[in-house]
This record gives C-alpha cells, structure tokens and sequence, in this order.
C-alpha cells in the first residue's frame, strides 16, 4: 500500500511541482472526496489522476496569455457575484488561468482521443465559464465540425475542491468539466522572465536611474520565478443528463458547526437552512475548503462526486 509520502514525492517526480504543491494536491483530494481513506492512495493516484493530467509548454501557456490580453478591456473587473476590484494585471492573470484550463482540456482531447479542438478564443469571446468552451472539433479523416455536445469548462487551483455553476448556467452545457491548474501565483512573472522583460527593460531601466547596481539587479533577477511547463489535472465532470436530487449533501457535525465536505446537484437560496434544521446544527452549517460562496442558487458538485473514468469520458467523446 502507498504511503502519503510516496504520494506526494511521486506527483513532485512526474509533474516537476514543488513537494508543497504535492501535499496540497493530495490534501485537498482526501477533503474534496476524491479519496476516501488512506488505502485508497495509490488507486487515486495511479488510476484517477496520473492518468488525467497533461502540461502545458511555453508555447501553449504564450498563447492563451495573448488570448486573454485580447479581450481584457471588454472584461467587468469585478468578481462574480462580488464587489471586489481587480487591476488589470490581476484580471489578466485570471483571464490566463481560465483559459489555461480550456487549453488543458484540449490537449487532454488530442493526447487520448485523437480529437482537434478550436477553443474559438480569436472570437473575441469572455474568459472563463462558457455554456461552450469547446466550439469545434476534428477527428482524424472528418471534417471540421461544431460539436454535438456543448462542453462548459471551469478551471481551478490546485486547492480547490468544488465545480461552483451559479446561476442557470448549469443549462446553458451539456457537459460540464473542472480542470485543476498548476498554474501558482506568479506564473505572468515566470513567462515575463523567460521573454527577458525583466533583465532587458524592467531592471535595465532601474540601473539607468540610478536605482539598481549591477550587483543588486543581477540579484533580484535571480529570485524571480522560472517559467516550468505547467501541469494540469482534468479532475471530472458533470452531465446537465444525469438527474441530481436536492439537499444531496454529506457532512461533518461539529460541537457547534455542521461542514459540508459532498454536495451533488443543486443548490438554492435556503438549502443550508435546512441543513442546520435537518442536522440540528446550533452554529454555522459551512462548506469545506471554502466556507461559503458568493452565490445561493446554481449546482455544486465536490470533486469525488464528478464523473472521471475511461468509461465516463468515453461516452462522452463517443457522443462529441
């Protein structure tokens, strides 16, 4: 049986991600349901999420960053379902991670079914969640041709543990994927180092002010981030088909709190209303990993409740 350790410097091993990055990987599969006990490690690993990983070089992580640029004026900066400002350097950082994700998907398509995609980005079209991200496909010896399936694709961080649809969005898809981006927080800084924006303009520039000395320039050049293919993990999906029952939750009580680790289809404005009533919770009825969302009507599915298996995509790349 495999250990948490071997687990995660297996995944340091095949993804070239720091030791951290692999902790939190294997973490949040245990909180998200992924795996459900520590025996379960090596299945998780070697048949779910190995097999479902891809990396994205520079070239495909330049493209996406241009994609993204593209449309960046045309972008509210604000958060969905929030307030919150971001500058245009955080709006374009998203915007790439967002598609970052459509990219991933799409080598996922050509490494195991052969399948071209046009993600439809020179369209001009808003980054992040589209009822379909996939706009056409090819197969070997077809034509060019739309898809007979709408696949939405939602991208996230290596610790998220929740495919998040609000709204009526969950209609607007046939198919509804999450894909897990290794993609960091400076991940615009490593691709600036790797163009040389830094040593040839930002840090020059501060040596002709006066700023910086060779020395202290040299320095800082060598503590910024380097660009590292970017891994990928296409953790599962969601069919707008399959019936989902309401209230389908699991969870863990507290002393006081109730914290909701499994949710499998919709969820309404009142649901954790009846969450606390139903499991007699004197505090809080909060959801793991995220305590709550900016929204409350959509569908939620943690990531052990997605549909994931050879047999699953098949059916879907079957019917594409």
């Amino acid at each position: 049986m495999m250990d948490l350790q071997t687990a995660t410097h297996t995944i340091s091993e095949k993804l070239k991600v720091p030791q951290s990055d692999s902790e939190v990987i294997v973490e949040k599969a245990f909180v998200g349901g992924e795996i459900s006990s520590p025996e379960g490690i090596e299945e998780w690993l070697t048949k779910r999420f190995l097999p479902n990983c891809v990396l994205i070089d520079e070239n495909g992580y330049a493209k996406m960053c241009v994609d993204a640029l593209k449309i960046l004026g045309t972008v509210a900066a604000t958060d969905y379902g929030s307030s919150r400002q971001r500058d245009m350097g955080q709006l374009w950082a998203d915007m790439t991670r967002g598609y970052l994700g459509e990219y991933a998907f799409k080598l996922y398509m050509k490494n195991r079914y052969g399948i071209g995609a046009d993600l439809g980005h020179e369209k001009g079209e808003l980054a992040g969640y589209l009822p379909m991200d996939i706009h056409l496909i090819e197969r070997v010896g077809e034509p060019t041709r739309p898809p007979k399936l709408h696949i939405g694709i939602k991208a996230a961080k290596w610790n998220g543990i929740w495919l998040d649809i609000p709204g009526d969005q969950f209609n607007h898809s046939d198919v509804h994927v999450m894909v897990k981006v290794g993609a960091g927080r400076d991940h615009l800084f490593a691709f600036f180092k790797s163009l040389s924006v830094f040593k040839d303009k930002v840090l020059k520039k501060g040596e002709d002010i006066g700023s910086l000395s060779p020395t202290e320039s040299t320095e800082l050049y060598n503590k910024l981030p380097s660009f590292a293919p970017i891994p990928a993990y296409i953790c599962g999906f969601a069919l707008k088909s399959k019936y989902h029952d309401k209230l389908s939750y699991n969870g863990k009580k507290g002393r006081l709190n109730y914290k909701i680790s499994v949710w499998n289809g919709p969820i309404s404005a009142g649901d954790l209303e009846l969450v606390k009533k139903r499991e007699n919770v004197a505090g809080k009825v909060e959801f793991a990993g995220i305590g709550e969302f900016s929204h409350e009507s959509g569908y939620l599915f943690n990531t052990g409740s997605l549909l994931w298996k050879p047999e699953d995509w098949d059916s879907v790349f079957k019917a594409l």
